[in-house]
This record gives structure tokens, sequence and C-alpha cells, in this order.
């Protein structure tokens, strides 16, 4: 047996994202295969005990091809600074700021696994923050830098997201959260939450209106 969140969109209040943990039969193995087992045995029993029908996996190995184009190693963006379109994985590694470098704006230019297994991410001490363009941001809120890169790259594939709002729910078969703190799965929630209240357009005005909508008042930390 194994343990995972589905993210909910939240209507209700100022959280936007609910998680629910989920026990499920695990299929061991690497291949698509036991993984997209695993994902039916996942969503089976989100079905079954909350009610959560119907569930979009979100991950390189979703059984379903809008799945597998929202994954953070396919979906693209080209906002500045990037001078190029790049994944939104190789953009989250790249900006990454450490105690002893960064940010590694060169991964913008690799591939989404290869700047993942970028061995300067393991080699640069702490993590200490994240810098895109002219923008700092802290490491708390914990997901709102991944969050924010997500919903940018979103707003630039309008019909591909738009197909999120058909969804209850989200997951990530490939998603630990002994082990991560983001999950394009709870983007994706995010997302949902957002355009369905009509805050999305106001939220991607600037980082600054971003959080002021996504942290309750007072409470937002200074980014720049």
């Amino acid at each position: 047996m194994a343990n995972r969140p589905i993210f909910i969109p939240e209507l209700r209040d100022r959280s936007f994202v609910r998680k629910v943990m989920v026990d499920f039969e695990w299929f061991p193995g690497v291949s698509l295969q036991q993984k997209q087992r695993s994902i039916e045995s996942l969503h089976t029993a989100a079905e079954r005990l909350h009610d959560l029908s119907p569930l979009l996996e979100i991950s390189s190995k979703s059984p379903d091809k809008i799945g597998v184009d929202l994954s953070a190693f396919s979906l693209t963006m080209d906002n500045p600074p990037l001078e190029h379109s790049t994944t939104i994985e190789a953009v989250f590694q790249g900006s990454k700021v450490f105690e002893l470098g960064g940010p590694f704006t060169d991964m913008y230019l690799q591939t989404a696994r290869a700047a993942k297994k970028d061995p300067r991410l393991q080699s640069s001490g702490k993590l200490r923050s994240f810098q895109f363009g002219e923008t700092s941001w802290k490491l708390e809120p914990e997901t709102a830098f991944y969050d924010w890169l997500y919903l940018l790259a979103l707003q630039q594939h309008e019909k591909l997201a738009y197909k999120l709002l058909d969804y209850k729910a989200f997951s990530d078969i490939e998603f630990n959260p002994k082990r991560s703190v983001n999950c394009q799965a709870r983007s994706a929630a995010l997302f949902v939450s957002l355009t369905k209240l009509g805050l999305l357009h106001d939220a991607l005005e600037s980082p600054e209106r971003y959080l002021q909508i996504i942290i309750p008042e007072g409470q937002v930390p200074k980014q720049m």
C-alpha cells in the first residue's frame, strides 16, 4: 500500500487548494505500465472514498495525453526574462539560488530532465531563494514560486489550460510529499480555483499582486 495526495480546487475560502491523502495499492517498478497501474489504483480509491471524478493525472506517466502535455517536463513558457521557450522544470531548477551559487540560468537551455539532474543542484549548498529576472522569491510560501511559473505557462497555452476546468481533482504519481514540496497537480488545482473565482487575470498582473491574492492579508512577505 501507498499514500499519496489528491489536490482539489477550493472555491469556498482563501486556501484555493484542498489536499486529501489517499491510501491505495502500489505497483512497484519503473516501467510506464507499472506507473499507470498505480495511477489507476490511486484514482479508483479517490473516487470511492471521496467521490472525486473525473480525476486527471498530471505527469509524464499520465495515461491521458493532456496530463502528459501539462507536465512541468512538457509544458513550456517564454515569458521575460526568457529569450526562448523552455520547460517549467528547467526554469524552476535554473532559478534556484544557493549558498554557493545561482541562479544557474544556463539551465534554461537544458531539457527538463537534464536540468533536474544538474550536479550543481547538489553541490552548491543550502537553497536560499529563487531569482527570476529582476524578481527575487523567498522560500515561503513554500509553493508560491513554482505555482507562479506554472500559472504563467498555462496563460500561454490557453486552449490546453482550460481543459483543466473539466476535472474535479488532480494527482501526480511521481510526487511524494515526504521528499518534495512543489507539485504540478497542486498548481493545476490552483489554476482552476483562480479561474472559476475570476481572479486569474488579476493574480498574474505581478508577483506582488499574486501574493496578495493567494496569501491571507497581513501575511504577505516582501519579495523584491
